[in-house]
């Protein structure tokens, strides 16, 4: 029920379901499973222990599954996930995770990887996330729901993006950055709130006055970053303003973006 280009070598033991369009020369490894509906465009390469959601399209010489470039990787087993209706465009590679940062690199449902993504071990992607051209995702990175990364970033290992979040072009992301924040910049600062996407989405004017206010109070408040959010955390009662409190006060490998 499937349709496979006769040039495609793919390994018998791959899963492959029911509606997939593989096309000419694509290779598929042994522990490959795609769901339903996947689309493998031309010259698709997909290895190692990785399964690929329903419906989600892969563009001509995305590399998926391949191992991890980490020089501490021996060859353990570890696995790539990634969910349905995603958009995986020309160049894209995609690696398995490591031993040591749980095994797992992860991406959700309805994002968009554009053209030349790196997205490295044990990274894990929300849904609705999408990568513009040539940007480059380190090993370790959490980048929640809704987020948007412009052309040309870096994001460096072990940062934590906050849901909803933009990142401009040609920006060097070094520190956490909050839910909703906005982040530009060659050494990317935070700047503001992202404002267009809050609007886009339709939420409401009161939470979104209430985001201002709690963005200056982090801003211009007394004491470290963290006691503003503690304090934010009793006097606002915006559910929007809570999602970023406890990402301030949560765990944090890289210490956070503060307002300029």
């Amino acid at each position: 029920m499937s349709d496979i280009h006769p040039s495609a070598v793919i390994a018998p033991e791959a899963v492959i379901g029911a509606g997939c369009k593989i096309g000419p020369f694509c290779v598929i490894g042994p522990e490959v499973v795609l769901a339903d509906g996947v689309t493998l465009k031309s010259h698709v390469v997909i290895d190692g222990d990785t399964h690929i959601g329903t419906d989600t399209v892969v563009f001509s010489f995305a590399v998926l599954g391949e191992i991890p470039q980490d020089l501490k990787f021996s060859g353990e087993k570890t696995r790539l996930r990634i969910g349905a209706r995603n958009r995986i465009r020309e160049h894209v590679t995609v690696n398995t995770g490591t031993e040591g940062g749980g095994g797992e690199t992860r991406i959700g449902d309805d994002c968009l990887l554009m053209a030349g993504c790196h997205v490295a071990h044990d990274a894990v992607i929300a849904n609705r996330v999408v990568i513009v051209n040539s940007t480059a995702i380190a090993g370790h990175c959490v980048i929640e729901d809704d987020v948007i990364v412009g052309g040309l970033c870096g994001v460096h290992q072990f940062v934590r993006i906050g849901k909803g979040a933009i990142i401009g072009a040609l920006s060097m992301v070094t520190h956490d950055v909050i839910p909703h924040g906005l982040v530009m910049g060659p050494r990317g600062e935070l700047d503001g709130l992202n404002l267009v996407g809050l609007k886009r989405k339709g939420v409401s004017r009161a939470d979104i006055t209430a985001l201002r206010a709690g963005f200056q109070a982090l801003r211009d408040g007394e004491g470290t970053f963290h006691d503003r959010a503690e304090r934010l955390k009793s006097e606002s009662d915006s559910a929007y303003v809570q999602q970023m409190v406890a990402f301030i006060i949560g765990d944090s490998d890289r210490g956070y973006l503060t307002p300029k």
